[in-house]
């Protein structure tokens, strides 16, 4: 079955403008996977050989294929936003980004979708993305997902606990209220200065996002919960514990954000899913985090999943 290929824009809910790929098949299908792509410099229109590889085998099966650039698409990234009848540049990017507003971005891409047409929704996420689709159901507990793929997902905050504080727990403490006062300042926006942080740029409200082991990012605390760093006050997987939709997990064997220790975070998330009926956990073997030279295997156990 040939595909059909749209290059899209679409509003969010609080007036930015998105771009995606839209891939449907040539027969009229009323179901569609959404996938959210990672932070950093990610976007769905980096790899390409990827992204048409998903198109074509989701097709395929008679299921339309959704990825597009979410508002923390890159490092930095000027966006329009409507302002009343006028249209106006803003700035986004991971540097930029709180998690939480991913549920603009979801809720707006379904609000999209069921325009052309779309009733069944599969949403997918990798790393980050993963993260995005555990914030959404967390907040929005009854939404119009019939199923989440949640792949590779990341302990982001528990990376640059390792990365840049784990010598230094005071200080990892001292940054966190230094960035909560500069936000309080209405300084958010504002760039970390080197000397605070050797890691890539990144703005204050977005550091604080990232590192508070009591927010939003905080989802998949996998460092914290097998070395016991006790830096978070909420309960651990509090937000991931709430899922209670047929979700599919998959990591791959040689994960590179995973502490080097895979099965330990599978049986992890095993362990604290307070809805095990519903998840099917996989592992790829030989595969990294993302998933390179196994996407033809990644494909098949995400379409196989579905068709049960």
């Amino acid at each position: 079955m040939n595909s059909i290929l749209r290059l899209v824009n679409f509003e969010t809910s609080d007036k930015l403008s998105l771009p995606g790929l839209l891939y449907e098949p040539e027969k009229k299908t009323d179901r569609v996977l959404i996938y959210l792509h990672g932070n950093g410099s990610s976007s769905v229109f980096y790899g390409a050989d990827k992204v048409n590889l998903f198109g074509e085998q989701f097709t395929k099966v008679g299921i339309a294929f959704f990825p597009f650039n979410n508002r923390g698409a890159h490092w930095i990234k000027k966006l329009d936003k409507k302002v009343g009848k006028k249209e106006e540049r803003v700035l986004y990017g991971m540097v930029y980004e709180l998690i939480k507003e991913c549920i603009y971005d979801i809720d707006s891409a379904v609000f999209f979708l069921k325009k052309l047409g779309y009733k069944t929704f599969y949403l997918a996420g990798i790393s980050t993305g993963a993260n995005k689709i555990v914030v959404y159901h967390y907040y929005k507990r009854k939404n119009p997902i019939r199923k989440y793929i949640l792949l590779s997902g990341g302990d982001d905050t528990g990376l640059y606990f390792d990365m840049e504080f784990k010598k230094n727990r005071k200080r990892f403490f001292e940054v966190l209220n230094k960035c909560k006062r500069e936000i309080d300042k209405s300084n958010g926006k504002k760039l970390v200065p080197r000397y605070i942080l050797k890691e890539p740029l990144i703005s204050y409200q977005s550091l604080y996002d990232t590192i508070n082991p009591d927010g939003d990012y905080n989802i998949f605390p996998f460092n914290e919960y097998m070395n016991q760093l006790k830096l978070s006050k909420k309960i651990l997987f509090k937000e991931y514990k709430t899922i209670n939709k047929q979700t599919l997990v998959v990591y791959g064997e040689f994960d590179e954000y995973c502490y080097g220790k895979v099965p330990e975070c599978i049986d992890i998330l095993k362990k604290e899913t307070t809805k095990p009926e519903f998840f099917t956990f996989k592992i790829i073997k030989d595969a990294d985090h993302g998933f390179s030279g196994k996407e033809e295997q990644l494909m098949k156990i995400i379409i196989d999943w579905l068709s049960c």
